[in-house]
């Protein structure tokens, strides 16, 4: 899904509990995007939000970063069907204590499907499916994110190269294939509670995720 255009449309101060950032807008354009569903038809332009919280030097050597999907059952309600907002206070905290780093925060909820789609996966997941089943019972791909809109991002922010927070393979390589060079790789695992042991057992056995 390669965009057309990416461009800052914000930059502001941004102090939070876990010190001073600033906040900045992206806005991408993309024309004719492979639709999530394949049984909705492909529409014309797309326009793709993204926010980037910035702290410190990001230049003088590669910077943590962290790629987030929006999570508001997890970022907002705290649930504990995901590992979200742990993963997301995790990187916040590891950027905070390094002095520098950006987080990237990308309106993909339910791993692009949308918020009601992702209400409707919890209710097939409460009768027995894992989370990959109830996003195809509902005619989606398993995983329907992309994270080109990051890595240019990053080329705008000068940025290129980085350590990265995550245990996706996945963003590993999407990064590299758009020239980010990911010099490191620091783990983004949660310990697993009751309630997420599947969701998390689903993520390593399904979609490879370097969780144990």
């Amino acid at each position: 899904m390669p965009f057309t255009a990416v461009h800052k449309v914000a930059d502001a101060d941004f102090p939070s509990r876990w010190g001073h950032f600033r906040i900045l807008g992206f806005e991408g354009i993309t024309d004719n995007p492979e639709p999530c569903n394949d049984t909705l038809p492909v529409s014309g332009q797309r326009i793709e939000g993204a926010v980037a919280l910035v702290m410190g030097d990001i230049h003088s050597a590669p910077p943590i970063v962290r790629i987030h999907s929006q999570c508001l059952t997890g970022d907002v309600f705290h649930s504990l069907r995901c590992d979200c907002r742990q993963q997301l206070e995790l990187a916040l905290a590891t950027i905070a204590e390094a002095g520098s780093g950006i987080l990237l925060y990308e309106q993909q909820e339910g791993r692009g499907i949308g918020l009601m789609a992702k209400l409707r996966a919890y209710e097939l997941q409460d009768q027995g499916l894992d989370t990959i089943e109830a996003n195809l019972e509902l005619g989606y791909k398993a995983d329907c994110r992309e994270f080109e809109l990051p890595a240019e991002i990053l080329k705008l922010l000068k940025v290129p190269a980085v350590r990265l927070i995550t245990s996706n393979p996945a963003k590993v390589e999407a990064l590299e294939q758009a020239g980010i060079k990911v010099t490191e790789r620091i783990s983004a695992e949660i310990p697993a509670v009751p309630t997420n042991e599947r969701y998390l057992q689903t993520k390593r056995e399904k979609m490879g995720h370097l969780v144990s």
